[in-house]
């Protein structure tokens, strides 16, 4: 019926684990949270409703009951290089981006989405942004990169792909859109963006030009101490290593 892929499969004993996962191991600092009760508020923002028509604001439960501190200093941004985000962070032990909190470790590469009328999750099909974009993915994830812009504080990072079709600052895209319009200024002290590329790929967006030029003065506009730096090595050494 729908484009995308269906629901990954036992989603329900993965997230569960998951959540298990992340305050008994990666992160017990986060204290003790209700993984079920994180499941039933997660699982009711999108059962019983019409797959297109599922808003950020139906994962306000979900997100209350999963929230905690981001350590200041950690935040770690990103567009169209999420393998790379994922190593580089470490899980939480070098920075925390959003994969790395509790809500966004919840439903990291998974999909979902459910039926009108119907208690059950859809296996077969679910819908793209393409399709329709109020789809229970996608609206998960802007309220995820909503609630992480707002918590995050400190010297924030931005990891953007040089190489990338298009340039490294998507407009639209989830940091655009949804991160830097939510960022609390007053706790913030400095924006640090690194603009890597591929190995052996073009060059196509850098420090001071094109889209990442855009980027700079757009938050320099809004007030931010901004500083760029191209292929920080910590990076590329990670890069050369994959």
């Amino acid at each position: 019926k729908w484009k995308g892929e269906g629901t990954t499969q036992n989603l329900e004993n993965i997230v569960i684990g998951r959540c298990y996962d992340y305050i008994r191991i990666v992160n017990p600092a986060v204290g003790e949270k209700n993984c079920s009760q994180i499941w039933e508020a997660f699982k009711n923002a999108f059962i019983n409703k019409d797959p297109c028509s599922i808003l950020p604001k139906d994962y306000e439960l979900f997100i209350n009951l999963s929230l905690h501190t981001i350590p200041p200093n950690k935040s770690l941004f990103w567009e169209n290089n999420q393998l790379l985000v994922n190593s580089f962070a470490g899980r939480g032990r070098r920075y925390m981006s959003l994969g790395d909190t509790l809500f966004g470790f919840f439903g990291d590469f998974l999909n979902w989405c459910g039926q009108a009328d119907s208690p059950g999750l859809d296996y077969e099909s679910c819908p793209t942004t393409m399709e329709c974009e109020n789809n229970a993915v996608e609206s998960f994830w802007r309220m995820a990169s909503i609630t992480y812009a707002q918590h995050s504080s400190g010297v924030i990072h931005v990891l953007l792909n040089g190489s990338a079709d298009g340039g490294a600052y998507p407009q639209p895209g989830f940091f655009a859109d949804y991160e830097i319009p939510n960022l609390q200024k007053g706790k913030i002290s400095q924006i640090v963006i690194w603009v890597v590329d591929d190995i052996g790929g073009p060059d196509i967006d850098s420090c001071g030009t094109h889209s990442v030029k855009t980027l700079e003065t757009r938050l320099q506009t809004l007030g931010y101490d901004v500083t760029c730096t191209d292929n920080n090595k910590s990076v590329m050494f990670l890069l050369c290593l994959d």
